[in-house]
């Protein structure tokens, strides 16, 4: 059975790796990062830092430095929590300037505040406590 699933379903060829510093079409981005196209388009509107080269038709082509400052951003909104807003004044007020990301395709994460992590850890142990009491209303 299985081989008849396999005989079923096309292979696709790995697309071929370009050079660091070519050009990569929305799609090549967005598979690569893991976030939708829609998504990165929505970003040019938030974040005029962005500017990939728009082609015939529209079609995007972004630079390494994009590629760079997209996953700074994706790092910022989805791994460390900022909004949209906190990530536009840091881009705004010079915490992540545009030269620095085109010069370092990874750049270093900043460490967080003492107090938000001392608010992480009491809240960890709130909710610790919390789960502890349902755990004894439910066995008893």
């Amino acid at each position: 059975m299985t081989d008849d699933l396999a005989a079923e379903v096309p292979v696709q060829p790995p697309r071929p790796r370009k050079a660091p510093t070519a050009f990569r079409t929305i799609s090549e981005v967005a598979d690569d990062l893991n976030i939708p196209q829609h998504v990165l388009r929505f970003w040019e509107t938030k974040f005029p830092q962005l500017k990939p080269l728009k082609r015939g038709g529209g079609r995007r082509y972004y630079r390494p430095e994009d590629i760079a400052l997209l996953r700074r951003i994706a790092d910022l909104l989805y791994t460390q929590g900022y909004t949209i807003k906190g990530v536009q004044r840091l881009l705004r007020d010079g915490g992540l300037p545009e030269a620095a990301v085109a010069a370092e395709a990874e750049l270093p994460l900043p460490e967080p505040p003492e107090s938000a992590a001392a608010a992480l850890r009491l809240a960890l142990e709130d909710l610790e406590d919390i789960a502890e009491e349902l755990r004894a209303l439910a066995s008893g």
